[in-house]
């Protein structure tokens, strides 16, 4: 049975994307400090498993601002894919105090994952990503009770989100 450990900061991202884009993301939001929390899965002392989670805002119609936190890139090793290690990463991240800190966390993503976490449409509370990308991907989690109901907005990731 394998044991993973999860610790942070990650040595090297697995290999699970067809590019480096997102390798590249982690490593320019870590060097601007925007890094919030990095986690990584090892097995057998190799990385198998990577998340990341860096600072978002959700300006509002009335231009009020929020702060969350937005969940990605998470990556696992292609031939360890379908084995909890990235149901393992979504739970141990958003349990970190970094995240929970936070009182709404986004995602884009699959639709076929992320819901099992409690994530739900960010269009069913009128919430888009400034930039444009299926409704059936981009995902919001109430991460504390209470959180602001009138979250409507346009959800800006940090700068370097813009290079991937």
């Amino acid at each position: 049975m394998a044991r993973w450990v999860f610790k942070s900061p990650p040595l090297q991202p697995p290999a699970a994307f067809t590019t480096d884009a997102e390798a590249r993301l982690v490593d320019a939001l870590r060097e601007h400090g925007r890094l919030s929390l990095s986690l990584v899965a090892v097995e057998d002392e190799v990385v198998v498993g990577h998340i990341a989670f860096s600072p978002i805002t959700i300006t509002r119609p009335d231009a009020s601002v929020l702060a969350g936190i937005g969940l990605g890139p998470m990556a696992v090793t292609r031939s360890r894919q379908g084995c909890g290690i990235g149901t393992r990463l979504v739970t141990t991240g958003l349990e970190r105090p970094t995240a929970a800190d936070h009182s709404l966390c986004v995602v884009l993503g699959h639709p076929g994952f992320y819901p099992r976490f409690g994530f739900k449409r960010a269009s069913q509370l009128g919430i888009r990503w400034e930039r444009k990308v299926p409704d059936e991907h981009f995902f919001v989690l109430e991460l504390t009770r209470g959180a602001p109901r009138d979250v409507s907005g346009v959800v800006r990731y940090s700068p370097e989100f813009a290079t991937v």
